[in-house]
């Protein structure tokens, strides 16, 4: 059965920012619905009134007409049929108003029903109208007898009383769903947090379920084979970067551990011998700078300096993933890929590894001159170990808060490189032609990492050369011809 292919650092920071990315997604979804219901709820109350309020002016302008038209006819008004139609029209743009707020079936019939209430008391009106005897008999029941209005509009009344029990049955609906909203809230606000906590708590396991655990067994392991236990095989686990790097380690050491008991000539063994601790003395400070960033991803909460401390590791990884293949070519004919890069970039790569280490001795760094448009066929990944080899070399032996000048300067066909150090002057000038480890003042040193730089500038057709400055330091200088700016 096929073990799934496990997935790279970028691919869980992406992960982790998508899980937040629907964490606010789903904030300003609940957001907005609360908002939604809010201006629905809002605008449908306002319908409602409106629609009680329009019904209550039908209403009063009916009662208005039947006391006024029945007043002007007693009168003997001849206007009062004039009066009833100016009524009848008012009260209909009044109907059609009501239509329009209408917004449901049961509204619907409600102000149908209303409306043939009307025409039906309309044309209860205009039969007394037509019978002056009537008329007058009925006008003046009305004006002896109050409950002569009651009944004339009493099936106008009951239209009214049912539009009115619709829509107060309505705003009671609309209530129950405010409360009801009311009700749960307290419950659905907390959920977004509760989301967040777990988003939280699943980023920090997952990076330190495959990050921060497979690297601290890396470090582990890369000490036991530092030591010379090259039989001792790294776990395979963690982000894909990270597996990458423990079978590389492993491959490494294997092919080590085969040249180590294949080859019996005394050079070859000693010079196999040498290289493993060159490969540790490589591959520690970049590891060092990955165990700081991987301390300080358990500490952090901040997702943009999760992310940002993620792809400063993933930088690193590649990095030196790339050197420890280098460095196991190191027993091979070296084949540089060459390719015009800015030969300050050689530089700067070597100083991000040497960080700490700058720091820690307060070392200045002084560019001049400096030119950033200089270019340089080149090998970046062989390149910067000879770079880092040199510069490692002057770190070390320069006193505390002193100063190391980089430069970059030419000509039309040659570029020139230099580190120039205030260390006193090296011990010994090292010769091209001699890949034996030379003396080293170094705690630690192995004494390799000068012949590896004549190696690949060798390789590469440079120049590396040495000399001693007035007695109060070194200058190691690069010549490497100019390439041409690609057009």
């Amino acid at each position: 059965m096929l073990k799934p292919r496990a997935q790279s650092l970028r691919q869980v920071l992406l992960g982790h920012e998508l899980a937040f990315l629907v964490l606010v997604a789903v904030t300003g979804a609940m957001g907005a619905a609360w908002a939604y219901f809010w201006q629905q709820t809002s605008t449908e109350s306002l319908r409602l009134n409106g629609l009680m309020d329009a019904a209550q002016d039908i209403q009063t302008l009916v009662f208005r007409q039947v006391k006024e038209v029945a007043l002007a006819r007693l009168r003997e008004d001849p206007r009062a049929s004039e009066l009833q139609a100016q009524f009848y029209h008012q009260i209909q743009d009044h109907f059609n108003a009501l239509r329009q707020r209408s917004n449901s079936r049961a509204e619907d019939y409600a102000v149908q029903h209303m409306q043939e209430a009307y025409s039906r008391l309309q044309a209860d009106m205009n039969s007394m109208a037509e019978d002056s005897f009537l008329l007058n008999r009925i006008v003046r029941s009305k004006l002896l007898d109050p409950r002569f209005e009651v009944d004339l509009v009493q099936g106008f009344e009951t239209s009214f009383k049912e539009i009115r029990g619709l829509i107060a049955q309505e705003l009671g609906g609309q209530a129950a769903r405010i409360r009801a909203w009311t009700h749960y809230a307290p419950y659905i606000v907390p959920v977004p947090l509760v989301i967040a906590l777990g988003v939280l708590v699943a980023s920090r396991s997952s990076l330190a379920r495959g990050f921060v655990r497979p690297m601290r067994a890396i470090m582990q392991g890369t000490q036991e084979m530092s030591a010379g236990n090259l039989d001792h095989r790294l776990p395979i686990e963690g982000v894909a970067e990270v597996a990458a790097l423990a079978t590389r380690i492993n491959q490494m050491a294997l092919e080590l551990a085969a040249s180590r008991d294949a080859v019996i000539e005394a050079e070859r063994q000693a010079a196999q011998g040498a290289l493993v601790p060159v490969i540790a003395h490589n591959i520690r400070n970049p590891l060092a700078s990955i165990r700081a960033s991987a301390q300080l991803l358990e500490h952090t909460e901040d997702r943009a300096e999760t992310t940002e401390l993620g792809r400063e590791i993933v930088q690193v990884v590649d990095r030196l993933g790339r050197w420890v293949s280098a460095l196991v070519s190191y027993l091979h004919p070296l084949q540089p890929q060459l390719k015009a890069e800015p030969a300050t970039q050689l530089f700067e790569a070597a100083l991000e590894l040497l960080k700490p280490r700058l720091i820690e001795k307060q070392i200045a760094i002084v560019r001049e001159p400096w030119d950033p448009s200089a270019l340089v066929a080149v090998d970046v990944d062989l390149m910067e170990q000879a770079v880092y080899a040199v510069m490692a070399n002057a770190l070390e032996a320069s006193r505390p808060a002193t100063a190391l000048t980089l430069a970059v300067h030419g000509n039309a066909d040659t570029v020139i490189l230099s580190v120039t150090d205030c260390a006193g002057g090296i011990p010994f000038i090292p010769n091209p032609a001699d890949l034996t480890p030379g003396p080293t003042t170094k705690r630690f040193g192995t004494g390799l990492g000068i012949p590896i730089a004549f190696k690949v500038c060798r390789a590469h057709g440079w120049t590396l050369e040495f000399a001693l400055v007035d007695n109060t330091g070194t200058k190691v200088t690069f010549t490497a011809p100019r390439a041409p700016h690609p057009t």
